[in-house]
C-alpha cells in the first residue's frame, strides 16, 4: 500500500508519462521568499532631492567611485559646470582654468570649480574617467576637480544636477540642460545663485564670482 507521503502522480507531457512530486495535503507549505522590489534610479534621484535643501547634501562620485562629500566646501563659492573632452566649447577648459586661478590667488580657499563630463550631448565625450582626467590635465593644465562622469538629463540623471536645474531653471522656466558647458554658480550658503549657458565663457564671470566671494 502507497502511503500519502510518497504518492506521485503522473502526468501526460508530449505523450510521455513523467512522474511528478504531489505535495501531501498534511505537509507543511513551502515559503517563497519574494525579492525585495527594486526601484529605478529615477525614483533614487528624486528621494536625493526630496531630502536635499542645499548645495552640501550631495555626494557626487570621484573618478574612482569614492563619494566627495560637498559639505566638504562649505564657506567656499563653487561653479559647477557640466564638461566635454571633444566639443566645440571644450576650450572653454582654458578659461575655466584661468579663472581658476586667478581668484584662488587671491583669494586662497575661497572658490572651487567641480567638473562633471557628460556624454549626452553628441557623444562628445566617449573616454573612460581615465581618458579624461589625463585629457584635461595633459591639453589644458587643468588643476581643478574634475569628478566621474555623470548624466545630467533623463532617468540617469545625477541628483544633484536635478536638484540644480530645479534650483534655478532656464530661460522660460526650462530646466533641461542644453549642452555642454552650462554652469552653476553656488553661494557660500550652499544655494544657486546663477546659471548660465554653453556661450557664456567663463572669463565673463569672474567679476560676479568675486562678488559673491565678497559677502
Amino acid at each position: 500500500m502507497i502511503s500519502r507521503r510518497t504518492l506521485r502522480v503522473l502526468q501526460p507531457i508530449k505523450g510521455l508519462l513523467v512522474p511528478t512530486a504531489s505535495r501531501c495535503p498534511n505537509s507543511h507549505p513551502q515559503t517563497s521568499h519574494k525579492p525585495l522590489p527594486s526601484f529605478p534610479s529615477r525614483h533614487r534621484s528624486f528621494a536625493a532631492m526630496a531630502s536635499a535643501t542645499t548645495f552640501y547634501d550631495f555626494k557626487p562620485l570621484d573618478k574612482r567611485g569614492s563619494e566627495v562629500p560637498l559639505s566638504d566646501y562649505k564657506g567656499k563659492v563653487v561653479l559647477v559646470v557640466n564638461t566635454a573632452s571633444k566639443c566645440g566649447f571644450t576650450p572653454q577648459f582654458e578659461g575655466l582654468e584661468k579663472v581658476y586661478k586667478s581668484i584662488t590667488e587671491k583669494h586662497p580657499d575661497q572658490f572651487v570649480i567641480l567638473g562633471f563630463p557628460c556624454n549626452q550631448f553628441g557623444g562628445q565625450d566617449p573616454g573612460s574617467d581615465d581618458q579624461i582626467q589625463e585629457f584635461c590635465q595633459l591639453n589644458y593644465g587643468v588643476t581643478f576637480p574634475v569628478l566621474q562622469k555623470i548624466e545630467v538629463n533623463g532617468d540617469n540623471a545625477s541628483p544633484l544636477f536635478e536638484w540644480l536645474k530645479k534650483e534655478k531653471p532656464g530661460i522660460m522656466g526650462l530646466k533641461r540642460i542644453k549642452w555642454n558647458f552650462e554652469k552653476f554658480l553656488i553661494g557660500k550658503d550652499g544655494t544657486v545663485k546663477g546659471r548660465w549657458a554653453s556661450t557664456t565663457k567663463p572669463e565673463s564671470l569672474e567679476s560676479t564670482i568675486l562678488e559673491e566671494i565678497a559677502k
